[in-house]
């Protein structure tokens, strides 16, 4: 069992410091999860190394191949970390009727097609002709802006309770649109990195997949909850609705993730799903402690992987400000044009919420220099250019909030023509 003492030390350390950041940053009126970050950055092994590092017994698990023991670290972070994001998006899925994502579906749509159009242009146009890279090198930089981390504006979302809000309910549909988008354009940049041509067959494959999975889940799924719902109670095993919604939720998770969606796409959609049986077995409730304990361990060991180091090469953080400069105002701008009509704090806390790259930004780029199509030095630009948006993003949301409670558009606004008029 001495294998597993150092891991259970991490886990320790990584959830003690996630509670003693959020504290600090909820004394000083922020958002915690910019101090789970934070915490995560400074205990993380490229930092203090409090974390991250395989102990002996671990290693001599390894037959002494330390290499091998790291990577057994880092997966079983990973598995955690992934755990934690799930848990995440299913509560807020809970939290989320389809109904309400369908009154604003197409409004939703127009926000994640315009917000990937707009960074991907504007990231292949600056990074290829205007700065003088590949362009292969434009065209990775360019997906990594893409994406969206909706785990991060997620949790803001709650922690402030407007998840309910109109804005709100636009930003987690475009998310699940700007999944299936990004999916499409990293297996386009892929293809063309391997073999330098793209298989029309395969991108369509993957699009026609990923929609009749979204649809399928959302519509039949919720359909079986709201007829056999009230049935979960016959079962005999404890708690069955709670049991049969957490069984769903890492069902879906493990589907999405099979055929290249993101895992907690399909948790969110199992968390849609069984809103509908939400209130009746109170779900939320129970699921409350779970995500308590996991959801700290993403936002934590997410901070973890950033090197500092990189910040100190002044080419590389003048380029990765500039990309990042690029990638919030293309965010703001294509998002923000979408919501055209609408209050203009809804039209910003709609950008501001699609802006977060966070991990999957490092996904694109990891894929990119695993590839070989990016150098070390557009990989640190990707990297640096990921974490400075997935920091900046919780702030600015709480401001936009602060400064306007009532700027979320409630049932009446909608419903109303004046109430989707800007603001003067």
């Amino acid at each position: 069992m001495n294998e597993i003492v150092g891991l259970l030390y991490d886990l320790f350390v990584i959830f003690l410091a996630a509670k003693v950041a959020a504290e600090v940053f909820e004394r000083l009126q922020q958002p915690p999860v910019i101090g789970e970050l934070l915490a995560g950055a400074l205990i993380g092994p490229h930092a203090l190394g409090f974390i991250g590092k395989p102990d002996p017994g671990l290693i001599a698990l390894f037959g002494g191949d330390v290499a091998a023991a790291e990577e057994a670290v880092k997966a079983i972070y990973h598995l955690v970390a992934e755990l934690g994001v799930i848990v995440l998006l299913f509560f807020v899925g809970l939290e989320t009727r389809v109904a309400d994502i369908l009154r604003v579906g197409g409004r939703a749509t127009l926000v994640a097609v315009l917000g990937v159009i707009a960074p991907f242009v504007l990231g292949f146009g600056l990074v290829g002709p205007l700065l003088g890279h590949s362009q292969i090198e434009a065209v990775f930089v360019g997906a990594a802006m893409v994406a969206t981390s909706v785990g991060i504006t997620a949790r803001v979302l709650r922690d402030l309770g407007v998840i309910a809000s109109v804005e709100s309910r636009i930003i987690l549909g475009a998310a699940v649109i700007d999944d299936i988008l990004a999916m499409i354009i990293l297996a386009i940049v892929a293809g063309l990195a391997t073999t330098g041509s793209v298989s029309v067959l395969h991108v369509g494959a993957i699009a026609v997949q990923a929609v009749l999975f979204t649809v399928f889940v959302v519509l039949i799924g919720s359909g079986v909850v709201r007829r056999f719902g009230l049935r979960l109670n016959a079962l005999r095993m404890d708690n069955a609705p709670f049991a049969v919604a957490l069984l769903t939720m890492l069902g879906l998770a493990a589907l999405s993730a099979s055929i290249g969606l993101a895992a907690i796409i399909g948790a969110f959609l199992a968390g849609m799903v069984f809103a509908e049986a939400n209130e009746r077995f109170e779900l939320e409730q129970q699921a409350l402690p779970i995500y308590q304990f996991l959801v700290p361990f993403f936002f934590v060991i997410t901070g973890s992987q950033v090197n500092w180091r990189l910040f100190l090469d002044g080419g590389i953080l003048g380029l990765a400000l500039a990309i990042t400069g690029l990638a919030l105002l293309t965010k703001l701008v294509g998002c923000g044009a979408a919501m055209l009509g609408y209050r203009w704090r809804s039209v910003a806390i709609v950008g501001v919420g699609m802006a977060p790259r966070g991990e999957v930004g490092l996904i694109v780029a990891s894929l990119g220099l695993a590839l070989g199509a990016i150098p070390s030095e557009v990989f640190g630009v990707v990297v640096i250019m990921s974490i400075l948006t997935t920091l900046v993003v919780p702030p600015v949301l709480r401001w936009l909030y602060a400064r306007d409670p009532e700027c979320a558009i409630s049932e009446e606004d909608r419903a109303s023509p004046a109430g989707l008029l800007p603001e003067l």
